[in-house]
């Protein structure tokens, strides 16, 4: 409503989405029509888990400058308290057998086998978030990459209880305008602010949380983890122009490590070194992920043996990497993650005065995506 142009100028739509639900398979057509934008208009949606988002702008990205497309809105879309509740497999066979009995006999036979248990559904949000090869969940995943770089649950919620306050600070003196609405509920209840930062977060509060995922001596808390959101035709003014996307792979077991891949490769391929880049957002899944690739850059084994470089690539200040806080605060809506990202550090670059940033985060599955942006003077 914003846009000085009708809904029907776009050429397509492309959406970000992890958990679709049954009644809406298409989000990005179901949004379009529901927008106004025509029965013309042609949407598909994206799923690569955490990246989603991010890959609906690089698809985009790559349209307009192959000249497939002029104008295209793209964004993410992810309500996880719409995913379902699933019966289990045993539960599946029961109903299977219930009513594919041809007679009163069979039917009896088949109830006499139910069981209690069948009533206890599955999550299907903890499913997703369950990586189905190596068989360990992403918070799992996160405690296996902090262990490697020798993560401290002292330094996890050193930086988780920084980023709430990073977030708060930047809530309160406007950091976020034109990113982050307001919502109404049904019965026209306000939503002004998202409930999930909490300022007077301190180390020593977040240190009372027990282990999430891996008990007594895990270091991944609920306190530490991310919350479960055509120029001159129409005289639009250009807020960054994206100079290249990446997208890198590695084991599942060790998916946190992925920003650090698909980041170095960008870097290379345009001969910069980490130095060079004034402002990072990098996706807080978990605080020791983030903890863990930064001390992956700075790890003169890992830089040569796994990014084929000749010593450590060096490291990011704490004052350039999210410095309005992240998903530790605000929540991590997989499908709509890396659109906030990327869209927050192109407000964040013109805010702070910076020429070149880079959005990355990991990916569920172990991969990861990065995306070099660059300032419009």
């Amino acid at each position: 409503m914003r846009q000085p142009f009708p809904p029907d100028a776009f050429d397509e739509v492309i959406l970000g989405c992890v958990n679709v639900i049954a009644d809406e398979m298409n989000p990005a057509r179901i949004a379009a029509l529901r927008l106004g934008m025509g029965e013309a208009m042609t949407a598909f949606t994206v799923q690569i888990n955490c990246g989603s988002g991010m890959q609906s702008i690089d698809t985009a990205y790559q349209y307009i400058r192959e000249g497939r497309s002029d104008l295209i809105l793209a964004g993410g879309t992810d309500a996880l308290s719409w995913s379902p509740l699933l019966f289990r497999k045993r539960a599946v066979d029961w109903y299977a057998r219930l009513f594919g009995a041809r007679d009163v006999w069979s039917r009896l036979k088949a109830l006499a086998g139910f069981r209690p248990a069948f009533l206890k559904p599955v999550i299907g949000l903890e499913l997703g978030l369950t990586d189905p090869v190596v068989e360990l969940n992403m918070g799992q995943t996160a405690e296996i990459v902090g262990h490697l770089f020798h993560i401290s649950r002292h330094e996890a919620d050193e930086y988780a209880a920084e980023s709430q306050q990073r977030l708060a600070r930047a809530q309160k003196d406007g950091s976020f305008a034109g990113e982050l609405e307001p919502a109404f509920s049904r019965d026209g209840k306000l939503y002004d602010h998202d409930d999930g930062v909490r300022p007077d977060s301190t180390v020593e509060t977040l240190a009372k949380l027990k282990p999430a995922f891996e008990r007594p001596w895990g270091k991944v808390t609920a306190g530490n983890s991310s919350q479960i959101t055509e120029m001159k035709k129409h005289g639009l003014t250009p807020r960054a122009v994206i100079v290249d996307s990446e997208w890198s792979a590695l084991d599942p077991s060790i998916m946190g490590l992925g920003p650090v891949l698909c980041a170095t490769a960008l870097l290379r391929r345009h001969s910069l070194a980490l130095g060079d880049i004034g402002l990072w957002e990098l996706n807080e899944a978990f605080a020791a992920q983030v903890l863990a690739c930064l001390a992956a850059w700075e790890d003169d084994t890992f830089c040569r043996e796994v990014l084929g470089l000749e010593r450590a690539a060096g490291r990011i200040e704490r004052d350039k990497l999210n410095v309005d806080g992240g998903a530790i605060g605000l929540g991590h809506p997989v499908g709509a993650s890396g659109n906030r990202i990327v869209l927050h550090l192109v407000n964040a670059m013109k805010r702070l005065g910076v020429k070149q940033g880079i959005a990355t985060e990991c990916i569920g599955g172990g991969q990861g995506g990065a995306m070099l942006i660059e300032a419009v003077s």
